[in-house]
């Protein structure tokens, strides 16, 4: 019997949100195995002076658990 576990992450860049996914993926797989996919759950920004100076993307990393 499989199971997945999911864990709640939010990347942070200064780019974009894709790229902010892609950051959160890249330190999920630096700790986590088996790792099979993600949702994106939310997206948000922070704003300096009229101008988006991060972007966030909160995302669900769905990983599958090995004895």
């Amino acid at each position: 019997m499989a199971v997945i576990k999911t864990i709640d992450l939010v990347g942070v860049s200064t780019e974009s949100w894709r790229d902010a996914a892609h950051k959160a993926l890249d330190e999920a797989t630096k700790t986590l195995r088996n790792v099979e996919g993600f949702n994106v759950l939310d997206t948000s920004a922070v704003v300096e002076d009229g101008a988006i100076s991060e972007y966030h993307t909160h995302v669900r990393i769905k990983f599958r658990i090995s004895r």
